[in-house]
């Protein structure tokens, strides 16, 4: 902490490009690869050959890291891993309630994947009464009328939102209003929030479209 005048301000944190935050999950799993075929030190260049990123890149990326490699012998690898898990927040568990138990809702609920990159969901609302009142894989289905109540026991900051497009926005207003600070948004509606509310899109529909756009474009070229 540093002192401005006579007030103490918090160190200031550099802010990490979104494309590098995208880029260091990739380089976390290809150095867990590595460690399984005996690699005890990585470099920059490794990391290139398993992943397609310039080595320049990830050494760029990897400088917002709080870690130092060795000159010619590069990073020790469970170092790396360790430091990348906390920087990613993968080794803190951050808790989540999830809305719409369809088929993706079930798909992330039966993920036991997620709670490995730092997030566990505890519980889960519906409107579908075969489902309230249900614990699959051991986690509750609620009613969407108990999320404020369930809010304030389970301490949940983070909402995953799996719901269809046409009540996506009233379902995330329901969530802002009691209490969610960062939503996980798996539907293809671009939702509305205020500033202060983190929110993270990732549309299966709008990557398949990508998908398929650039197979057009390859076929077309041949």
């Amino acid at each position: 902490m540093k002192v401005v005048g006579n007030t103490l301000s918090k160190k200031e944190v550099p802010r990490v490009p979104e494309p590098t935050l995208r880029r260091l999950p990739w380089y976390l799993s290809n150095v867990k690869l590595l460690k399984q075929r005996g690699e005890c030190f990585v470099s920059s260049t490794q990391i290139s050959k398993e992943t397609g990123i310039d080595a320049s890149q990830i050494a760029k990326d990897l400088s917002y890291v709080n870690i130092a490699g060795r000159t010619r012998v590069g990073y020790k690898v469970d170092t790396l891993i360790a430091v990348l898990e906390d920087f990613l927040g993968f080794t803190n568990i951050h808790k989540a309630f999830l809305f719409g138990v369809g088929s993706l809702g079930g798909a992330l609920l039966r993920d036991s994947g997620l709670v490995h990159f730092g997030l566990e969901i505890v519980a889960a609302f519906d409107v579908n009464p075969d489902l309230v009142g249900t614990c699959p894989e051991g986690i509750p289905i609620f009613h969407p009328d108990e999320f404020e109540q369930k809010r304030a026991e389970y301490g949940v900051r983070i909402g995953v939102l799996t719901v269809p497009i046409e009540i996506a926005q009233s379902i995330t207003d329901k969530m802002v209003a009691g209490g969610i600070k960062a939503v996980w948004n798996f539907t293809p509606f671009r939702i509305r929030v205020p500033e202060h509310i983190v929110v993270q899109n990732t549309s299966l529909y709008a990557h398949l479209a990508l998908m398929f756009n650039r197979l057009n474009c390859i076929e077309n070229n041949l």
